[in-house]
């Protein structure tokens, strides 16, 4: 498939030579009747690095790394919305996102190195792939601009780190030209599935523009391999905070067992899990969806088990532009003015009272 291990590690090369069609999906793996029936008509975009590609158990339809990046016969069920966060109604300029007073995403493309199975951005992501335009840019940070109650900008897509690092750093640099823009964040799957991506010259530019962060997406263990953890380490070596946001995926990632192992994994490559998500109800991806109470049930089997650093919060996304809502296991079980009861993870109850603190007369 490639002619030197220099090609191998070049992510240029990797990006190029995704593989798309059921003919190049065959040399690798042998398909099921789901996967060539899906790939001789996609509903959704389909491109997968030769990288994450090598990392599909071939003999196991079921492989977590195969269902997340081949599509199936499931995707034409088309149960679900095509908009489920109403991002469309949220654009008061267009590639920019407005659903939380103090903070904007920006779609810097529409392109990614892989498209994953459950991307609830799917209606527009993969069709046109390029990026930006300068006049769409200047819009939003136009937008920006005139509303300083913004301090905080994610830059998405899409994958921002499909794009070269001049172009990368000329979003970036638009960005950060605003002076009441504190925070600057950049959601990208590169780690995970690009890992070569990551170089030495991409974090060097990257750092100019501190305080940046990095939210990433790793879903299972088995994504975290040397190459990862070595482009994990550039980046958190170059003083940018890494977090990162799983999806919650039937058949994929949905057990205590594998959370627990994933965010072990992920603290020890200094990561910190930063959300657990419902899986969105988009179309073309109720296959992927479990019952919040699994979720819930994950969060109490990870409270008290492992550190507190290596818990993600849980959350769903709430349709209709409802923004992210944090779903806890319950345990508070009574409150009074005078004391609170509280249950642990352990299920043994204790009672804290509450400070006898005197209201001051008005």
């Amino acid at each position: 498939m490639y002619t030197h291990e220099t090609d191998w590690q070049d992510w240029r090369w990797q990006f190029r030579n995704r593989l798309r069609t059921e003919a190049e999906f065959s040399k690798l793996v042998e398909l099921t009747d789901a996967e060539k029936q899906a790939l001789r008509n996609p509903n959704f975009a389909v491109a997968v690095t030769p990288y994450f590609a090598s990392l599909i158990d071939k003999n196991d339809p079921n492989c977590p790394i195969r269902r997340q990046a081949v599509p199936v016969s499931e995707e034409s069920v088309r149960k679900g919305l095509p908009d489920p966060l109403a991002e469309e109604e949220m654009s008061p300029v267009e590639n920019l996102i407005h659903r939380y007073p103090d903070r904007v995403l920006l779609i810097a493309t529409e392109t990614c190195n892989m498209y994953c199975r459950h991307c609830t951005r799917r209606r527009r992501v993969g069709f046109k792939e390029k990026a930006i335009s300068q006049e769409k840019l200047n819009n939003a940070v136009k937008y920006i601009r005139d509303n300083p109650n913004i301090r905080d900008v994610l830059i998405s897509g899409g994958d921002p780190l499909t794009l070269s690092d001049s172009a990368l750093e000329k979003i970036i640099a638009a960005v950060r030209s605003v002076a009441h823009v504190q925070i600057i964040r950049i959601g990208t799957r590169a780690p995970a599935v690009n890992p070569f991506r990551i170089t030495p010259e991409l974090v060097n530019m990257l750092k100019k523009y501190h305080p940046l962060w990095v939210n990433v997406q790793f879903n299972h263990p088995r994504e975290i391999t040397a190459e990862a953890s070595r482009a994990c380490a550039l980046l958190a070596d170059a003083g940018i905070p890494l977090g990162n946001q799983t999806v919650l995926l039937r058949g994929i990632n949905d057990s205590v067992a594998i959370q627990k192992e994933l965010v072990h994994k992920l603290v020890q490559i200094r990561i910190r899990p930063y959300y657990l998500y419902q899986c969105d109800i988009a179309e073309g991806i109720e296959h992927f969806r479990t019952p919040v109470s699994l979720g819930i049930e994950i969060m109490e089997q990870l409270r008290g088990h492992t550190s507190g650093f290596a818990i993600p919060t849980f959350v769903v996304d709430a349709p209709g532009g409802g923004g992210k809502v944090p779903i806890l296991p319950q345990y508070l079980i009574c409150q009074t003015p005078e004391k609170i009861v509280v249950r642990n993870y352990e299920g043994r109850i204790f009672t804290y009272p509450e400070p006898n603190h005197k209201r001051k007369e008005e």
